[in-house]
């Protein structure tokens, strides 16, 4: 299957043409409620984004639970914990997914998930998921980007970690397998990424090498990489979400408050309508102004014979007169008449 630089999810258009499809990543940020949970959805959809994603996963699904040095995380936000106990904090339990997916439709905004087994995929399927994002983590578990890519929905693909091979890889298994397109999102897999290390000019070199839409997963702190990734051509945005950061959650460090959520949507959006073409052109807007450009007008009285001087004839403001580029061909040419101060210079006014 050919991919097509432009994709469908749930009837929204995605690619460079189209305004950007911005994500609302609520994670794990439910703190264990499904009411926060289904208020996050409420919240969400008031912002303004294209969608909203979930994570569809158990601690047992996701990891092992057993007493192992590699199985501790080690650094970072999370460090000392063990993947199972992180997991078991933030997963969003099978029995909320039908709940989330019913108040999503309610609040007329698109909903599906990151899937992290086949039971996952089938769970979501059976929801009637509409895409399906692979996360990072994920992006080399080919049997899995396989088994969801049967589905016959667009998958979103995370890169993070992922060298240009593998990149490719998980792209042709997702195509390959029957995926109605892939968008690439580069992502830096840390938690939260600074910003010197966002490297989002990866985006548009990401864009001349694959044939599909690309799109920035951002786990920086506030919207600047985002906004960047856009001037960079970037059509998809995935962000972290949380009510409020004071509240805690497993992501809540690095995520966006709903006001703080509602200005990236719109500064995306503006970012991209600022982008335009490349063009030089007269715009209908600047039309009005073009008559005050500069333009040669006489500064000096001047009698019927006598000559245009630096004195006389000066580039000023409004542009009914000559253009300025004709200033040294009138300058020692004399007056055909008596020429006033403040008249706009004309050919038919020179002997």
């Amino acid at each position: 299957m050919s991919a097509s630089p432009h994709i469908e999810i749930a009837g929204r258009k995605i690619g460079a043409d189209h305004s950007p499809y911005v994500i609302c990543e609520l994670s794990g940020n439910h703190n264990g409620s499904l009411d926060r949970a289904l208020a996050m959805i409420d919240a969400a959809a008031a912002t303004g984004c294209d969608a909203i994603k979930i994570q569809t996963y158990t601690a047992d699904t996701i990891t092992l639970d057993v007493d192992r040095p590699e199985f501790k995380i080690t650094g970072g936000l999370w460090d000392g914990r063990s993947l199972h106990e992180l997991y078991r904090e933030a997963q969003t339990p099978y029995e909320w997914h039908a709940a989330l997916f019913d108040r999503a439709a309610e609040r007329g905004v698109t909903l599906f998930s990151s899937p992290f087994d086949e039971t996952a995929v089938d769970l979501l399927a059976g929801l009637g998921a509409p895409a399906y994002k692979i996360a990072s983590f994920e992006a080399v578990d080919l049997p899995l980007i396989r088994y969801a890519a049967r589905q016959g929905k667009p998958l979103i693909i995370s890169t993070g970690m992922a060298n240009l091979a593998e990149i490719e890889a998980a792209r042709t298994a997702a195509l390959d397998a029957g995926a109605a397109g892939v968008v690439l999102l580069h992502c830096v897999s840390s938690y939260p990424a600074d910003l010197a290390d966002a490297n989002v000019r990866t985006v548009a070199d990401m864009a001349g090498r694959f044939a599909n839409p690309i799109g920035l997963s951002d786990h920086t702190h506030g919207a600047a990489a985002s906004i960047a990734a856009i001037a960079m051509g970037a059509s998809v945005i995935e962000k972290h979400f949380t009510l409020a950061r004071a509240d805690g959650g497993p992501d809540a460090a690095f995520s966006l408050e709903p006001a703080e959520f509602t200005g990236l949507v719109r500064d995306c959006k503006d970012a991209w309508t600022a982008l335009g073409r490349a063009h030089y052109d007269l715009l209908g807007s600047e039309a009005a102004n073009r008559q005050f450009r500069r333009s040669l007008y006489v500064t000096a009285d001047v009698r019927a014979g006598e000559p245009l001087t630096r004195a006389n004839v000066r580039s000023v403001r409004p542009g009914n007169g000559l253009p300025p580029a004709e200033y040294d061909a009138v300058l020692g040419r004399t007056a055909a008449r008596d020429l006033a101060r403040g008249e706009p210079l004309a050919w038919d006014m020179l002997a």
